[in-house]
């Protein structure tokens, strides 16, 4: 099946949220530069305010020229006007033509990715993380060899700061605390 977006057209910045950033969102996303992304998790909230708090940060993407993508079905982040949709294989195999966004932490999770039609693939915990205290990183050498056999953009995702992306061959680089911590509230 043809690929619906080009590597061109896929953020090489990604901010991804989650509870621990919700705060700092919009000054987060108001020093993105323009052409960056937002995964929206929030997983946290009830669907309602989930959604209404996606609307929201969603259009101030659209005013910052920003990518907005949706962790969910293909089909709620089309009704809710996202650019694109995240999560595991088995939810994005079908669905409408939106950029889809993976999270793979093995070759065999990255083969169930582009079965599943991924777009990019955010290859994961390239450093160890606040966000899962204690577990290892895959380190730079076993990220490097998954991103190596993607046949998408691999995007660095997991204790990423700037000067670690710089260091890694990548497509780009995704982070939780490392593009919004700069910004929180003390």
């Amino acid at each position: 099946m043809p690929r619906r977006q080009t590597p061109l057209t896929i953020p090489c910045l990604w901010l991804v949220s989650d509870a621990r950033t919700d705060a700092v969102l919009e000054s987060a996303l108001q020093r993105l530069p323009r052409g960056a992304g937002l995964v929206f998790r929030h997983y946290h909230l009830p669907a309602p305010d989930r959604a209404a708090r996606f609307r929201v940060l969603a259009r101030l993407c659209r005013r910052r020229g920003l990518v907005a993508v949706w962790a969910g079905a293909p089909r709620t982040a089309r009704a809710l006007g996202a650019d694109g949709c995240y999560g595991p294989p088995e939810l994005l195999a079908s669905g409408p033509d939106l950029l889809r966004l993976v999270t793979v932490h093995s070759l065999r999770e990255l083969a169930a990715a582009q079965r599943a039609r991924a777009d990019a693939v955010l290859v994961s915990p390239v450093f160890p993380t606040r966000s899962h205290p204690g577990a290892p990183g895959l380190g730079p050498l076993r990220w490097l060899a998954i991103a190596r056999a993607s046949t998408v953009p691999a995007i660095a995702l997991g204790g990423m700061t700037r000067l670690r992306a710089r260091r890694l061959p990548s497509h780009g680089w995704a982070a939780i605390d490392g593009l919004a911590s700069a910004v929180r509230r003390p």
